[in-house]
């Protein structure tokens, strides 16, 4: 009957492990992957707009947003960053007026050329030759970057490489009669630019667009990037074959890779080829930037999709992280498996997922970063958020940590006949929030798994031999020497057993009852199965009646002594007395 339980058992415990990677629950956990991270975000970034409105309403009003007002520049110099981005839109709208409000104003005021003219060779610098740092490097705060060596009044936003020389982008800060601080390129890079910068073929003229549109592309992206539209034409197109170029190499190293790991090692070759794309992104982005500049992408077109690349290289990061993550946990669920350790993939899963969202989370931050927006009030109300979480979900969050104690510590595994508290069963399934048993009445018992790795569990399953203890009670008549005789040969006996471990074994008297001798006999039985070890105890047992048979000695059997008296015996008793 016990071998049939444990069959039942087992069956129920596979069962219960693969009817997670059914139909329905699949469905189930891919709109989890897919709804949770998105919600996680909204959530957060909800938060952070709300409680930054909030604090700018309450920070900007009356004389103070009076006074915030009037201190700012009206040209947007309050920074570097600030400056370098309304020179960049000026040049954009061929607006060479506006772009002299960027320049340094005691430089021109003591030149003799034109500021249209300055306007113009710093552009055609920029177009030939100069790199201007990504936004984020470019520092956004008033006093600007008071950390790169450099005097506390000079920032330094790029440089310019041009045939015979080679310089830096400055910005020097200035103050206006009115106490405003605003930052202007520097008259020290300015005074740096040739007077005739040579002209390189444009990328469009490389690849015979530049005559491309004066139509409704033309129009509309005159008017939102600032160049022709034969620029964008001819940027896209060097993305898509430097993409085609990088992805075909990618191909090959990997194909190189996977042929030399297999003949050297002979081993399977584990890496997916689903990181190739995400990859490829990654090497484009960062490639791109070099090629935009060696091959005459204007500065203005640079500036603009500089962003864009940069969000797209973050993208492709935490894609290419993602696709890690899916084969790192796809190769432990499968060890797992392999190993006969189900209760892991669940814990697994639950990792696999947090991994994903902190991952998304961290994307998003550095994304909307990229974007310009401000994420420290952001980030300071996901932190209050996550702290009310964890205080509203602490009976959960204790679960998932018993769970995580389970699977670490190991107690227990699916299949295991344990004794926990007061109940016994077996292990069939070992969740995310409980653990289920299922007992000898063959009901299930479902276990939070914060109380479970609380209790004192006894794992039966993890016994390595059984123990052997029996009793013989033989009648006080036997003859002491011949119980004597017993005991020793029984004590050979078991120890010569093929079925008996040699870690112990006792033969003795143990106890002198009124009615019986009480032999006692103990051992190891070298087996790891309940159900064999029924059969060997049966066994043996019969051997031990075998070998008491042939001594002197009678089995003591519960008995009760009557005596009956007739009147004739009491009246000789009474004669005798």
């Amino acid at each position: 009957m016990i071998k049939t339980a444990q069959h039942t058992t087992k069956l129920a415990a596979h069962h219960a492990m693969h009817s997670r990677f059914d139909d329905k629950s699949t469905a189930k956990r891919l709109v989890f992957r897919l709804i949770a991270p998105l919600l996680i975000v909204v959530l957060a970034f909800g938060a952070m707009f709300s409680v930054q409105a909030a604090s700018v309403a309450s920070a900007l009003t009356g004389d103070e947003a009076q006074s915030v007002q009037a201190s700012k520049d009206s040209f947007g110099r309050d920074t570097p960053r600030g400056t370098v981005q309304g020179f960049i839109r000026a040049i954009a709208n061929h607006d060479n007026e506006l772009a002299a409000n960027y320049l340094d104003g005691r430089f021109l005021a003591n030149t003799d050329t034109p500021n249209a003219e300055i306007v113009t060779r710093l552009k055609n610098a920029l177009d030939a030759g100069g790199k201007l740092d990504p936004d984020l490097q470019i520092s956004g705060a008033a006093d600007g970057n008071l950390s790169d060596n450099l005097p506390a009044d000079i920032d330094k936003v790029g440089t310019i490489h041009l045939m015979n020389q080679q310089f830096d982008i400055l910005l020097a800060k200035r103050v206006s009669d009115d106490g405003v601080v605003f930052w202007q390129f520097a008259g020290e890079t300015l005074e740096k630019l040739p007077s005739d910068t040579r002209q390189t073929p444009t990328l469009a003229q490389r690849f015979g667009v530049d005559k491309l549109g004066d139509g409704v592309l033309g129009s509309n992206v005159n008017g939102v990037f600032g160049v022709k539209s034969g620029e964008l034409v001819a940027l896209l197109m060097l993305v898509l074959m430097l993409g085609v170029v990088v992805y075909a190499a990618v191909w090959v190293l990997y194909g190189v890779w996977k042929v030399g790991y297999v003949s050297l090692r002979k081993k399977e070759f584990r890496v997916t080829p689903k990181i190739i794309l995400p990859l490829t992104v990654i090497i484009v982005s960062f490639l791109l930037p070099e090629a935009m500049v060696r091959l005459g992408v204007p500065v203005t077109l640079r500036s603009s999709f500089g962003r864009v690349n940069e969000i797209l290289a973050w993208g492709a990061a935490a894609w290419l992280a993602l696709r890690l993550l899916d084969a790192l946990f796809n190769r432990a669920e499968a060890r797992s498996l392999r190993l006969n350790r189900p209760e892991q993939v669940s814990i697994l899963n639950l990792l696999r997922k947090i991994a994903k969202v902190l991952m998304l989370i961290l994307a998003m931050i550095i994304i909307f970063g990229n974007l310009g927006f401000d994420l420290t009030t952001g980030i300071a109300a996901l932190g209050v958020g996550g702290l009310a979480l964890a205080f509203g979900a602490q009976k959960t969050i204790e679960n998932l940590i018993g769970s995580v104690v389970v699977v670490a510590d190991r107690p227990v595994r699916v299949g295991d006949y344990c004794r926990f508290g007061t109940m016994e069963g077996t292990v069939i399934d070992i969740g995310i929030r409980s653990t289920r048993l299922r007992t000898l009445n063959r009901t299930i018992v479902t276990v939070p798994n914060g109380e479970f790795s609380a209790l004192q569990i006894e794992n039966y399953a993890k016994r390595d031999m059984f123990y052997f203890f029996h009793n013989l009670y033989l009648k006080r008549s036997a003859n002491p020497r011949e119980i004597g005789r017993l005991i020793k040969d029984l004590q050979e006996f078991l120890e010569r057993h093929p079925y008996v471990n040699d870690e112990w074994t006792l033969v003795r008297l143990s106890e002198l009852r009124q009615d019986c001798y009480v032999v006692e006999m103990r051992c190891y039985v070298a087996t790891l199965d309940v159900s064999e070890f029924y059969v060997k105890q049966s066994e043996m047992l019969i051997d031990v009646l075998h070998k008491v048979s042939e001594y002197d000695v009678e089995h003591a059997l519960p008995s009760q002594e009557i005596a009956i008296k007739t009147d004739a015996d009491a009246k000789v008793d009474d004669l005798a007395q």
